[in-house]
């Protein structure tokens, strides 16, 4: 008996049935979307499998030296391996292209040898992240898979790498009359080692018709007369090589034995393409990698590639240093036994910003782009003169992994970004950057210098910038010690408005109170002055994306920032207007930026959407907002709006980005890498110095030295790996004089004593940040670095440490640096053109000089 269902109950599970369909529908079209997206990918990843491979290359040259000499160098290849030697004829030392020595390491495994005999290292990876290592030695010349070009004056060599069998000069297939003829002259051992790498058939004896028909199509000779199939193991092939050849075997032989034979290759394994052409210029080494000439299978990306990996490595029986760009510079010293603590690495110019990153990790940064070899009385630095935004320069000493102290750079060929596809497949997924310019290379330029001297390296280093850039460096005619003020505007706010959390800009330091600053500072007796004035528009110091600068209203306005630059202008003090100009920070269309047009994208071809991390729970940082890395032209567009409001208000102008971050953009429909955009920005900053108007960057990335007045917040020590013997001022060697600098904000940097210090020993001005309000102000705030800036509680502690800088050190900064020396590990001595040695004492001892100079504890001491 069928029972009724009550009305109100079969609606209620009605209801409940659409609510859970509904409640179904986003999942179920989630998974929808991904499962689709994982399928493209798959297919699109299986369709490239068939696509065209490289095809090897084959040396079929001469095995004499290959050799290209001028007036001041001769480098002699060796064409079987294209291991190279160079000769510096001022000084007869001979600088090696790779280790000569590698197969007697004692300490090195097989594979670690191949590199150690390498010119190239090449990484590759599959979709699926499989990373592979192929070094030029154990994948192409020990593989007869290259070939070499010479010309004039320079050598290319066309390198394959593929884990692909030699090519040997052995009959495929021989006719039994054939056989009989070669191996009849041989004696009974050696007859049968050849009889046992070959198979002998017979048609007639062949039963399996399928077998027969194979044999047939691959050997069509067997129709008429029995034939010997070479079917030996790779082992045995070199021997078997060299016995033929002394029969008279030759490579003519050979290729007409593979005619008469139909095999083809059925290797899977992947090979890859590229070339590398080295050139004599004067006195210098150049290798060349044009990008256009680096080719993979469809279904492998290049990632990394490292060129002359190992050029100038020296052995544990040797004495010198490495030189990498940490900070201004610093030093590896050969076999310093710390094989406990990592390699040395370093991003030149730091990460690429337009890489997605998920965590809080150390950022590396080199902000210029060199490296170079200490050996005896010889040496070498090698300039990345295109490419650099690419490399990371690494660097090891002996004992870790073979016996040999190396420095190279490390480029980034095609970026990859992972896919989170952990819900519906166990293997991980990742996106490549596909448009590799083509018309971009890897250049680096090896200079030799016939003395073993870090100094001397670093003198080179100065005249080749001063040739490169003329009069774009020049000698500044500083007599006073220069110092720079960060005077901070406005920041913002949460605060109530009628019940509601409105953000809104807080006046830090009004025009008018930075006036009241201005002339306080001068007043002090300080008169190369340089102000940076940052938060003056579009919302504060976390600016609003800068299509228009608007200057706030609480800060005094237009009629405020004029009167502020007159004031400047009449008290003789550079006014430069901080800008914000590679992100949008609270910005949205009613500020100019609609994000999915003006914000870069990621490898995955997302929005360049950005987060602070906290350095306490490593963690986004709570209470900020994501924001946006800007495409390119938008940052072209950005620099020339902060141009204009350094036009309209008479002033300089500051970058808080240009000149420190560098980023790609991936976006395919425009994408724009790393190189073309270091390209834009520099001419953008050259056109602004031959405007004539001031510019301050932060860190000074060499590109952008040649072109500005002022760099701040240098990192003048860099970071302290325990892998590091000694930093030095190996930047500051080449640069001092022709441009100024300084280190972090004394009053917030951490240590105030350790950088005025640093700022001694490197020659760097001073900079300081102010405000005119109390740090009581930001209190619920995230604003907490500018609670030690109030100008009324700084003002007389300025004051004395700029003076008692500026009695030392005034006069240094119109000279160039041309001596260092580390007196103790804790002690140093920085000597200039006038003659001038500046003693400075890290230690907690008074410390006396080689010339009877007393130094104090922590303290510095200039003698003229």
């Amino acid at each position: 008996m069928r029972r009724d269902i009550n009305p109100e109950v079969k609606r209620e599970r009605i209801n409940e049935f659409k609510k859970t369909l509904k409640s179904m529908i986003f999942p179920l079209v989630f998974v929808a979307v991904i499962v689709v997206a994982v399928l493209l990918i798959v297919r699109f990843g299986a369709a490239e499998d068939d696509e065209p491979s490289v095809i090897p290359e084959k040396y079929e040259g001469s095995e004499e030296p290959i050799v290209i000499e001028n007036d001041k160098l001769r480098l002699t290849m060796d064409p079987l391996t294209t291991n190279f030697t160079l000769l510096v004829k001022s000084s007869g030392k001979e600088w090696t292209s790779s280790v000569h020595g590698a197969d007697t390491d004692p300490i090195a495994q097989m594979s670690e040898k191949g590199k150690l005999k390498s010119e190239i290292l090449l990484n590759h990876t599959t979709q699926n992240g499989l990373d592979t290592l192929y070094d030029s030695y154990s994948f192409s010349t020990s593989r007869g898979i290259y070939d070499i070009e010479q010309g004039s004056d320079y050598i290319t060599v066309h390198y394959s790498l593929g884990d692909i069998e030699r090519e040997y000069i052995i009959p495929p297939m021989m006719t039994e009359d054939r056989f009989k003829e070669l191996t009849a002259g041989l004696d009974m051992n050696k007859k049968i080692y050849i009889q046992g790498m070959y198979t002998k058939y017979d048609l007639k004896k062949v039963k399996d018709e399928e077998k027969k028909q194979d044999l047939i199509a691959k050997y069509p000779m067997i129709e008429e007369e029995p034939i010997y199939v070479l079917e030996a193991a790779s082992g045995g092939k070199p021997s078997l090589e060299n016995i033929l050849a002394d029969l008279g075997y030759t490579e003519a032989d050979y290729e007409a034995d593979k005619a008469l034979v139909n095999l083809e290759n059925t290797s899977d394994k992947p090979i890859f393409r590229v070339d590398v052409t080295y050139r004599l210029d004067g006195s210098d080494l150049i290798a060349e990698v044009p990008i256009s000439s680096i080719e993979s299978p469809s279904s492998y990306r290049v990632t990394n590639l490292t060129v002359l990996p190992y050029f100038g490595a020296a052995g544990t029986d040797k004495e010198g240093f490495l030189l990498v760009p940490e900070g201004g510079g610093a030093l590896i010293n050969f076999n310093n036994g710390r094989n406990s603590q990592n390699n040395y690495f370093s991003n030149v110019y730091g990460r690429d910003i337009c890489l997605k990153k998920n965590d809080l990790v150390h950022d590396t940064r080199a902000y210029y782009n060199l490296f170079g070899i200490s050996e005896g009385n010889d040496s070498f630095i090698c300039l990345i003169e295109e490419g650099a935004s690419y490399a990371g320069i690494q660097a090891d000493i002996s004992g870790r992994v073979h016996s040999y102290n190396f420095v190279n750079a490390l480029y980034t060929i095609k970026a990859r970004e992972q896919y989170d596809v952990g819900q519906i497949s166990s293997s991980d997924i990742y996106g490549f950057n596909e448009n590799l310019p083509q018309d971009e290379s890897l250049v680096q330029r090896y200079r030799f210098i016939d003395s073993g001297s870090y100094v001397d390296m670093a003198k080179v280093y100065g005249s080749y910038l001063k040739d490169r850039y003329g009069s774009y460096l020049t000698l500044n005619t500083d007599t006073e010690a220069p110092v720079v003020f960060d005077i901070v505007g406005a920041a913002d706010k949460v605060r109530q408005v009628m019940g509601i959390p409105v953000s809104r800009p807080l006046a830090l330091t009004t025009f008018e109170q930075a006036e009241d600053i201005l002339k306080s500072l001068k007043n002090d007796g300080m008169n190369n002055i340089t102000v940076r004035l940052s938060g003056w528009c579009n919302g504060g110091v976390n600016q609003e994306v800068l299509t228009k600068a608007r200057v706030l209203s609480q800060l005094g306005g237009k009629k405020g920032l004029d009167k502020l630059s007159k004031t400047a202008k009449d008290l003789n003090i550079d006014l430069c207007l901080n800008g914000i100009t590679q992100y949008a920070y609270n910005s949205n269309l009613f500020d100019g930026f609609f994000s999915y047009t003006d914000a870069a994208k990621f490898v995955g071809k997302q929005r360049a959407e950005l987060h602070i991390f906290s350095a306490v729970t490593y963690a986004l940082r709570e209470g900020t907002d994501s924001f946006f890395l800007l495409h390119p032209d938008r940052i072209l567009e950005m620099m020339d709006t902060l141009k204009g409001a350094g036009d309209k208000y008479n002033s300089g102008i500051a970058y808080e980005d240009v000149g420190m971050d560098l980023s790609s953009d991936f976006y395919k429909k425009n994408p724009v890498s790393r190189e073309k955009a270091k390209k834009l920005q520099t001419e953008k900053l050259k056109a602004v110095n031959d405007s004539g108007m001031k510019q301050i960057v932060v860190m000074g990335n060499d590109y952008a030295v040649p072109y500005v007045d002022m760099i701040v917040e240098t990192d003048l020590s860099g970071s302290q790996y325990t892998i590091l013997d000694k930093n030095i001022p190996f930047f500051q060697l080449a640069l001092h004089g022709y441009v100024n600098y300084t280190g972090e904000p004394l009053n917030i940097c951490g240590n105030i004593e350790d950088e005025i210090l640093y700022s001694a020993e490197y020659g760097a001005g001073l900079m300081f940040t102010v405000m005119h309000e109390d740090a009581f102000i930001l209190q619920d705030t995230l604003y907490t670095k500018y609670y030690g800036c109030e100008y009324t509680n700084w003002k007389d502690r300025i004051s004395t440490i700029y003076n008692n800088y500026n009695k030392e050190l005034g006069g240094i900064f119109n000279q160039e640096m041309i001596d260092h020396e580390k007196l103790t590990n804790e002690v140093s001595c920085t000597v200039y053109a006038d003659g001038t040695r500046v003693y400075v004492n890290y230690s907690f001892a008074d410390y006396t000089a080689p010339d009877g100079t007393l130094v104090p504890a922590r303290n510095y001491k200039a003698v003229r």
